[in-house]
C-alpha cells in the first residue's frame, strides 16, 4: 500500500465504470486501477467472484480480493428505473466502460453502445464476451473451458500430452483481461487526439486463437504448408522441467556451447564430444534425444549447483517456483510480488504486487478490495456534487 506521498500512476485522472462479473473484465479493470485509474466497480451480490469458496467475511473470497483491488465498489440494482439512471448518470461521466454482459441483457436495460454513446460520445466502450458480435456463436455463454477449447488449446494439449486436458490455469480469462486493458489504452490515446470515443469489441475466443497461432501456425503460415502445425519445441515429451539431486529446475541449454558446457558440469565429458553438441546450431531433430539427456544427467547436481552452473556459463536456468512457499521465495520477496498488509475487514492478506515499474508515474496498490457497495454513499455523493 502507498503512504500517499508517491507520484500518481500514469492513468491518474482517467475514470473507469467496470461494469463486469468474474475474471477476465474485473481483472482488466484492476490492471487499469493499478495504473492510477479511478475505477468505480458497479455490482450486485450475485457475482460468482464474491461467492467462491475460502472466504470469512461475506463476499471476500481469494479471487474478489485480487481482482478488486484499487476500485470503489457501488452496489446498483440494474432492473430498477431509478438506480439504473444513477449507473448511467455515472457513465457519463466517465473515460471508459469495461463490460462483459451478454448484447441481448444489455440492450433490454438500454446499456448497450448504441444507448450510451449519445450521452457521453467521448466514451471508451470495451465489451468482452466469448465469441464475436457478428458470428453464429454471439449469443452463446462461454467460460474459459470454452475458449480453450474453441480457440485450438486443448488441441495443443492433447498432441503434446495424449489427454484434452484443459490448462491448470484461467489463460482465456487472463489473456482477454490483459488485451481489453491494451486496447482501452490504445483506443484512449485516440479519443485524446480527437475527442471520439468508440466500441471495442473484445472477443475471448479470438483473442486466444491470435495468442495460440503466433507459434503454432508453424509450416501452415506457407500454402501450400511446409509442416504441420504445432511448434515442434513446445509440442515435444521431453519439454519438460527436470530433477535435480534436491528438486526441480528448468534447465535449458540452447546452443552447442550450452550443452557441452552442461555435459561437463554434470561429469559427463564423454557426452560433450557427442556429435550433435558439435555442430554450428543444434538439429531440431536432435531435441528429444537430447532432452533425454539433459533428464540423465540433471540429478547429479543440487538445483543451487547448477544456478551457479548456469549463470556462469549463460544457460537459461530458473528452479521451479512452489506457489505454496512463494512468499519465502528471494526474487519474490525482493521484487514485493507478494506482501502481506493489514485489509480492514479481513486482517493481514496477501496482495500480489504491481509487476510493472515506471521510473516517472510509479503504478501502486492504493485500495484493498473493497466489500459489497462499501462505497456506495461517497460515489453518489460526487454525482450530486457535479
Amino acid at each position: 500500500m502507498t503512504d500517499g506521498t508517491t507520484k500518481a500512476g500514469p492513468l491518474d485522472g482517467v475514470r473507469v465504470i467496470d461494469l463486469s462479473t468474474v475474471v477476465m473484465g474485473p481483472y482488466a479493470a484492476q490492471i487499469l486501477g493499478d495504473l492510477g485509474a479511478d475505477v468505480i466497480k458497479i455490482e450486485s451480490p450475485a457475482d460468482t467472484v464474491r461467492n467462491g469458496r475460502y472466504r470469512t467475511t461475506p463476499g471476500m473470497t481469494p479471487l474478489n480480493l485480487n481482482v478488486n483491488r484499487n476500485k470503489r465498489s457501488v452496489a446498483l440494482n440494474l432492473k430498477d428505473d431509478a438506480e439504473r439512471e444513477r449507473a448511467l448518470e455515472l457513465i457519463d461521466g466517465a473515460d471508459v466502460l469495461i463490460t462483459n454482459m451478454r448484447p441481448g441483457a444489455l440492450a433490454r436495460l438500454g446499456l448497450s453502445y448504441a444507448d450510451i454513446a449519445g450521452r457521453n460520445p467521448g466514451l471508451v466502450y470495451a465489451h468482452a464476451q466469448g465469441f464475436r458480435g457478428d458470428s453464429d456463436r454471439a449469443g452463446n455463454a462461454a467460460y474459459d473451458e470454452t475458449v480453450q477449447a474453441a480457440s485450438g488449446l486443448v488441441d495443443i494439449a492433447n498432441r503434446a500430452l495424449g489427454k484434452p486436458v484443459y490448462l491448470p490455469t484461467i489463460l482465456g480469462d487472463k489473456v482477454s483481461s490483459l488485451t481489453i486493458a491494451y486496447s482501452v489504452l490504445a483506443a484512449l490515446v485516440h479519443r485524446n487526439k480527437t475527442g471520439e470515443g468508440q466500441f471495442v469489441e473484445i472477443p475471448m475466443t479470438d483473442t486466444l486463437i491470435a495468442f495460440n497461432l503466433v507459434e503454432h501456425l508453424s509450416g501452415h503460415v506457407f500454402e501450400p504448408p511446409l509442416s504441420a502445425t504445432g511448434f515442434p519445441l513446445s509440442m515435444s515429451p521431453g519439454h519438460h522441467a527436470v530433477h535435480t539431486k534436491d528438486g526441480l529446475a528448468c534447465v535449458i541449454p540452447y546452443n552447442p556451447q550450452n550443452f557441452r558446457d552442461f555435459f561437463h558440469a554434470a561429469g559427463r565429458p564423454d557426452l560433450a564430444e557427442d556429435p550433435r553438441v558439435n555442430g554450428p546450431v543444434i538439429d531440431s531433430a536432435d531435441n528429444e534425444g537430447l532432452a533425454a539427456l539433459i533428464d540423465e544427467c540433471a540429478p547429479a547436481l543440487t538445483t543451487e549447483e547448477w544456478a551457479e552452473v548456469c549463470a556462469k556459463h549463460s544457460i537459461p536456468m530458473a528452479p521451479v517456483l512452489e506457489l505454496d512457499r512463494a512468499q519465502d521465495d528471494e526474487y519474490v520477496r525482493e521484487g514485493h510480488l507478494l506482501d502481506t498488509v493489514e485489509h480492514p475487514t479481513e486482517g493481514p492478506i496477501r496482495t500480489v504486487g504491481v509487476p510493472v515499474r515506471f521510473s516517472a508515474t510509479p503504478a501502486s496498490v492504493r485500495r484493498l478490495a473493497p466489500t459489497p457497495g462499501q462505497d456506495t454513499e461517497e460515489v453518489l455523493s460526487e454525482l450530486t456534487a457535479r
